[in-house]
């Protein structure tokens, strides 16, 4: 099976991921950043209350706050919902009226930033342990969007991947084919350090992997943000 290291290490530049899966009875989730421009890489994550929110590091060196500042987990109607943009609210919004994270996404395309296209990609770990992966990405010859989504059952040590570039480029190639699944064991705190000591150095922002306890719906949380020195 998938390692992170072989699925991350080597890849300058994979973009934002989410990484699911079940880990000794709990839910973990993996949300990783990564930037080239200066804007991008302006950032820090924090968590506040049950959500996990970005914030600019130094607010003389931002230029554009559009695409970059946005809450990528909250937990709605007892389930979290993990992305790389302002569609968390759009899922959560979704989740609270009764409808479905697919519903959400029918609403939503990918980001209007020519001529990269960043697909968005998401995902929601019910309480369960059961989880759904997902990604919206603009047609290879066309300007439709594609809509694509996985659900998992939960197995312990297993866990499945998805970032939103394939790898670094000029434009960026999106993300092709289906989440990788891999393995994962150990503590949170291992795991945080094993996906950030995979990532690309120059172009790695920020961490977070919380794990929730699926007896009790308990989490704990471990953030890296290079701009702290982590």
């Amino acid at each position: 099976m998938n390692t992170i290291e072989s699925l991350l290490a080597g890849n300058a530049y994979p973009g934002c991921g989410i990484l699911i899966g079940t880990m000794k009875g709990c839910s973990v989730i993996a949300y990783f950043l990564m930037g080239r421009s200066e804007n991008s890489r302006n950032r820090v994550l924090y968590e506040e209350g049950d959500a996990l929110k970005i914030r600019i590091s130094d607010e003389a060196k931002l230029e554009d706050p559009s695409l970059i500042l946005y809450a990528p987990m909250r937990v709605c109607a007892g389930s979290t919902v993990v992305t790389n943009g302002d569609h968390t609210d759009t899922i959560c919004a979704s989740l609270l009226s009764g409808h479905s994270l697919q519903f959400a996404m029918s609403t939503r395309c990918y980001e209007p930033d020519a001529p990269n296209d960043t697909p968005r990609i998401c995902g929601l770990a019910l309480p369960t342990g059961r989880y759904t992966l997902g990604i919206v990405k603009k047609a290879e010859n066309a300007p439709d969007c594609v809509r694509k989504y996985w659900s998992y059952d939960a197995r312990e040590g297993v866990a499945h991947l998805i970032h939103t570039y394939e790898s670094d480029g000029d434009p960026l190639p999106a993300f092709r084919g289906e989440p990788r699944e891999l393995e994962i064991a150990g503590t949170p705190e291992a795991l945080a350090d094993q996906i950030w000591g995979a990532l690309n150095e120059a172009n790695r922002i920020a961490l977070c992997v919380r794990s929730t306890d699926l007896r009790n719906g308990r989490f704990t949380s471990v953030i890296r943000n290079k701009l702290s020195g982590d």
